[in-house]
């Protein structure tokens, strides 16, 4: 097996981007990013272990993606469920590819952190006798997934813990500063591979943020603290078409790279099966139909109104989303068409309004009753199984970062996430990651270090080339992937010019502008060169990475594919154990 950790023609990515210079400074013991169930946890915990927390989110403080959840979060609460068969379920599901050290941590700890939800205020469905509600989702053998609101889980779990932190936000503890784009990671002087000293090696002391009319807090400014813990949420806005919000632009994970962190599992992305379908000319945030709702028993039909599903798996439509989305892609293909139907009419319009009422409205405001006809469903991109690299305890492989949530690879998802682990996942490893935060600034580890430049060039790309990034991402790195595809889409991401800023009109030339705008598209097009890259390496099929041209497993890839940015620049794409030890 080769890999590409030198190819000659990897792009060179920039270390920084393009802004102005920060025009006021902020302090903190620890910057939290992102305002999903996994920041919001971390700056929970975090706020009752160390001195003063920073958060920062880049809308208000509400925003997160967590609020789009539909389906749940799953934990073996059922007396006659167990972690362990919870953790069997997940490592098939990630196909191989799953660390299972992770794995265990995750279900292990997964009950008491759902148990402390419901203390923080969450309130979940519940039955008669006032036990939580238990469904099930497509790869689970087991009733496990607790929901709210029938299927505004996530809605719920944002409130309780938004309402957690506004009943503190005039703690002088804790900042919150909304409307704040993360820009880049600051970081103190050192080389990026490790070395024998770890004063040798570069350190993360703080971020770069752009703030949108916040008083005194307003445009770029730097924050410095003794520890980053990045919250970020999802990739996606690399494609033309997803579940995700408009702010999932993979800031995080680009400001990781640029600042030297390790990235892995890039090239699993996970296609929701049953995403709304509006016709070919659809584009930004797509109403998903949760899996949940066949979990309750609908099918998938096809255009000639012939079930599909029973003949592709023995679970049919509760099959990991991964074997949904690519018999989807086949029958769609099969008859001709841009879609399929899902098809919940047998399961009666009372149950379905008051089980599924969000996806009810939703759909009816859209021209579609679910209690009367099939609804037209295709594949999007919903949910990104890599990130930036971590150990269990959420560092990453620059010291004084961490990443948790949808933003970090924890390695439980492996190759394909198992239905409603990823809110799991973001409190677990979240309240671990704040307990190993405060432990080490108890023992002296994480002192204050002063930011200096990094080496290499900023650069941005212009917001204009965007939709071109998008679109050759999804004919070339969606739900079928080829060398030939993913090679075009290279070549047209290879294309797109990064600049310097410039801040006056070139006469016969395009300049590009520091603004949100150029920073989004500048965070797309890094993250789209390394997942692009890391797809082409990976010469299988296996999870959320399909290669028509390799449409087999292959035992030699029980191997994780790590992206970085090497010495001199350039984009380096290689492969590693699945185990990992444990980060500084």
């Amino acid at each position: 097996m080769t890999t590409s950790a030198h190819r000659p023609d990897a792009p060179t990515i920039p270390t920084s981007l393009s802004a102005a210079q920060p025009g006021w400074v902020a302090h903190a013991d620890v910057i939290v990013v992102g305002s999903g169930i996994a920041g919001l946890t971390a700056a929970l915990e975090l706020r009752n272990q160390v001195g003063r927390v920073l958060l920062v989110t880049k809308d208000v403080l509400s925003s997160g993606s967590t609020v789009w959840a539909q389906g749940g979060i799953a934990a073996a609460l059922d007396p006659k469920d167990s972690p362990r068969a919870h953790l069997e379920d997940t490592l098939v599901a990630g196909a191989g590819l799953c660390d299972p050290a992770a794995v265990e941590v995750l279900v292990n700890e997964g009950p008491d952190r759902v148990r402390e939800l419901m203390e923080r205020g969450a309130r979940f469905d519940v039955e008669a006798d006032g036990e939580v509600a238990l469904t099930r989702e497509g790869g689970h053998h087991a009733d496990r997934i607790a929901h709210a609101g029938g299927d505004a889980t996530g809605a719920e779990i944002s409130r309780a813990l938004v309402a957690q932190l506004e009943a503190v936000r005039n703690d002088p503890g804790i900042e919150i500063i909304e409307h704040a784009q993360v820009l880049d990671i600051l970081t103190s002087a050192g080389k990026i591979e490790p070395q024998e000293h770890d004063e040798d090696r570069r350190v993360a002391c703080g971020v770069t943020l752009h703030v949108r009319g916040e008083g005194t807090r307003d445009g770029v400014g730097s924050a410095l603290a003794r520890a980053v813990v990045l919250a970020t949420g999802g990739i996606g806005q690399l494609y033309v078409s997803s579940t995700n919000p408009s702010q999932s632009t993979g800031d995080g994970i680009a400001a990781a790279l640029r600042a030297g962190a390790d990235l892995a599992d890039l090239e699993f992305v996970q296609f929701h099966p049953t995403v709304l379908w509006l016709g070919s000319g659809a584009r930004g945030q797509l109403t998903l139909i949760s899996e949940a709702v066949r979990g309750e028993g609908a099918y998938l039909i096809d255009v000639e109104g012939k079930r599909f599903m029973t003949n592709v798996h023995e679970m049919a439509e509760l099959a990991p989303r991964d074997v949904v989305a690519h018999a989807i892609v086949e029958q769609m293909e099969k008859t001709g068409s841009d879609h399929v139907f899902l098809d919940a009419r047998h399961l009666g319009a009372e149950f379905l309004k008051n089980r599924f009422p969000t996806i009810y409205e939703s759909l009816l405001a859209q021209g579609f009753d679910i209690t009367a006809e099939p609804v037209p469903v295709a594949p999007a991109q919903h949910y990104h199984s890599g990130g930036i690299l971590t150990n269990a305890s959420g560092r990453s492989t620059l010291r004084g970062l961490y990443a948790v949530g949808e933003s970090a690879c924890t390695g439980v998802h492996g190759a394909n996430r198992l239905a409603s682990n990823s809110l799991l996942e973001g409190i677990v490893f979240a309240h671990r990651a704040a307990e190993d935060i405060a432990r080490r600034m108890e023992a002296g580890e994480l002192p204050q270090r002063e930011p200096q430049e990094r080496p290499g060039q900023s650069g941005l790309v212009m917001a204009a080339s965007r939709s071109k990034i998008q679109r050759s991402m999804t004919a070339g790195a969606g739900v079928t992937r080829t060398r030939a595809s993913l090679a075009r889409t290279l070549e047209t991401l290879g294309s797109i010019r990064t600049d310097a800023a410039i801040p006056e009109p070139v006469q016969g030339d395009h300049f590009t502008l520091p603004q949100a705008a150029e920073w989004e598209a500048t965070n797309i097009h890094v993250v789209s060169l390394a997942l692009a890259s890391a797809a082409l390496l990976r010469a299988e099929s296996r999870g959320g990475h399909f290669r028509a041209d390799y449409p087999e497993q292959d035992s030699d890839w029980l191997l994780r594919v790590v992206t970085r940015i090497g010495l001199d620049g350039k984009l380096v794409t290689d492969t590693a154990p699945l185990t990992r030890g444990d980060h500084h």
